[in-house]
């Protein structure tokens, strides 16, 4: 009797962790149907310009800020999302070759004591951990347009920082999305079955041709001031000197 309670017990255990596992597989094959992702962001005019130490991007982009995440911000949600730089030098005889890659993460949350949204940013370091290193900035706005019209562009991002050939072609890539991994669990299977929650540029590429350094202006030094000496005083002239 206890041999057989023990076998049925197993049986059920095995069959839930198929049930899972099934369960996983369908959603991720559900979430890479054609059709089945939405965009959400595009990408809009995209300018790598040149300065002293590298290359600084700037770029707009159109969000479709739906009601849903915005119910989701306003009940405490934080919303991450990840912008992607990457370099590449194309080959036609091998796979393109990665330069360099670059990331950094925007966290979008709202406050109910405050009533105030909270747009932070910071350079990604790969964990799934909260960043707290040097570089975080912080800014508070009283609406969400507010949030979203600076979230919806990156000014002067430095993304190349190595020396570049002058004259030869690179290729650069550009992606902008929702982080749903970073999501509470309970919206990670919300986000994977409803595009609502699929916010995703997808990655843009485009070619660029170097240019040589910028230079540091020099500003020239100041003229220095001579201040002529005072000329002596006649012999006999001194302060103090007996009459």
């Amino acid at each position: 009797m206890v041999f057989t309670m023990r076998s049925c017990k197993n049986r059920l255990e095995l069959g839930a962790r198929s049930l899972v596992r099934s369960v996983c597989l369908l959603l991720c094959l559900v979430a890479w149907l054609p059709g089945a992702q939405a965009a959400g962001i595009e990408i809009r005019n995209p300018v790598l310009a040149a300065n002293p130490e590298g290359y600084a991007l700037t770029s707009d982009f159109a969000l479709d800020f739906n009601a849903h995440l915005e119910e989701a911000v306003q009940g405490g949600v934080t919303l991450s999302f990840v912008m992607e730089f990457e370099l590449l030098r194309p080959r036609w005889y091998w796979m393109n070759e990665r330069i360099l890659t670059k990331r950094r993460v925007w966290r979008l949350a709202y406050h109910a004591l405050t009533r105030r949204y909270r747009l932070s940013s910071s350079p990604a370091d790969g964990s799934d951990t909260a960043d707290s290193a040097a570089g975080t900035l912080h800014q508070s706005f009283v609406s969400l347009s507010e949030a979203l019209q600076v979230l919806s562009r990156v000014s002067r991002w430095q993304v190349i920082d190595v020396p570049l050939k002058p004259g030869e072609t690179y290729l650069a890539g550009l992606r902008f999305s929702l982080d749903i991994r970073r999501l509470p669990r309970p919206f990670q299977l919300t986000a994977l079955m409803g595009k609502d929650w699929n916010l995703d540029s997808g990655w843009k590429h485009w070619q660029f041709v170097a240019e040589a350094p910028a230079a540091v202006p020099i500003v020239p030094a100041a003229p220095k001031t001579v201040v002529p000496a005072a000329p002596p005083l006649p012999v006999g002239s001194e302060t103090g000197e007996a009459q």
